[in-house]
């Protein structure tokens, strides 16, 4: 098996290493080695006279880099990524790159926008009679959701809108109102249906911000955390860009398969 000092190493066209050899390398198994492969994760292996793969450093460069990207950026981003820069679309992978900052950054600010309305939360109120109140489309509409959410949130107990009695129609008050937006903020945090219900019931009781603040720091600690591995994917991405500049034979046997 080659060591990981040398697979980091400047890639070599001599050197072959078999499936075994990468999945040992990262603890996986070969037949995921060979799903990356087919997912566009790797380059296409070549082939020995027999039929079997056999991969390079450069291979192993970038399984690194993708293990290293997802955790920042997710499955889905970092196989996207991963694929534009083995078929030689480096600016494609660096625009989804951005993109996803770009949403960790809205993240941050949602989180922030949070952070500012819980502190100016004042007792849930009960509406009184001829106070402006919504139904659910302009809800909907406000939020950026889709009705179907505001009552799939109202079955979770997310929100608790009367009945008109007179058309049957949902009203949201004050109360429901802020209590909508709350959970459409913790949802874009990443927080389940099961793990906001209790925190606005909390809210509701307490008419403060101090049964989220554990759940606030949670949620800077998951942004930190995000930030930083996107840090180390961006130094395992540049560092397969750069492996495959250094060995444009086999980069240019990567695109043509």
């Amino acid at each position: 098996m080659e060591s990981r000092r040398y697979v980091e190493s400047k890639p070599q066209r001599r050197v072959r290493l078999r499936p075994v050899d990468l999945a040992r390398e990262h603890g996986l198994s070969t037949q995921a080695v060979r799903n990356y492969e087919e997912e566009g994760i790797l380059p296409t292996a070549e082939r020995t006279p027999h039929g079997y793969r056999t991969y390079t450093p450069s291979h192993a460069l970038a399984l690194t880099a993708f293990r290293a990207l997802v955790p920042g950026h997710g499955h889905a981003t970092a196989t996207a990524v991963m694929r534009a820069v083995n078929e030689g679309a480096a600016d494609e992978a660096l625009r989804l790159i951005d993109e996803s900052h770009a949403q960790l950054l809205e993240d941050r600010r949602t989180l922030h926008a949070v952070e500012h309305a819980l502190r100016g939360l004042d007792p849930a109120p009960a509406a009184a009679p001829g106070r402006a109140v919504r139904h659910i489309g302009p809800l909907a509409k406000e939020l950026g959701v889709r009705p179907a959410t505001l009552r799939k949130w109202e079955g979770a107990g997310l929100v608790r809108p009367r009945r008109d009695p007179a058309t049957g129609y949902r009203v949201y008050d004050a109360a429901d109102v802020r209590d909508a937006r709350l959970a459409h903020q913790l949802r874009r945090g990443g927080y389940l249906l099961e793990q906001i219900a209790p925190l606005i019931g909390q809210v509701r009781a307490a008419g403060g911000t101090e049964p989220l603040e554990a759940t606030l720091r949670d949620w800077h600690d998951r942004l930190s955390a995000r930030a930083r591995a996107m840090l180390a994917g961006a130094g395992e991405l540049e560092r397969y860009l750069r492996g495959r500049e250094d060995s444009p034979v086999d980069g240019a046997a990567d695109r043509t398969g």
